[in-house]
């Protein structure tokens, strides 16, 4: 997911030097999405490894 929102990040960014400033406010947009729910999923994990470490423990 992370990934993604690299590749939209600088779609982004080669669009608005283009000019096309429309496609690069969409790319940006969709990058920021992907990394917030990409951050979200990350959270999430460690907070279940951090859970899973202390049964074992």
């Amino acid at each position: 997911m992370l990934k993604w929102a690299l590749i939209f990040f600088i779609v982004s960014l080669i669009a608005g030097a283009l000019g096309f400033t429309r496609v690069s406010s969409a790319a940006g947009g969709i990058a920021k999405i992907l990394f917030w729910i990409f951050l979200i999923v990350f959270v999430i994990f460690i907070v279940l490894a951090l859970m899973a470490g202390e049964v074992v423990f």
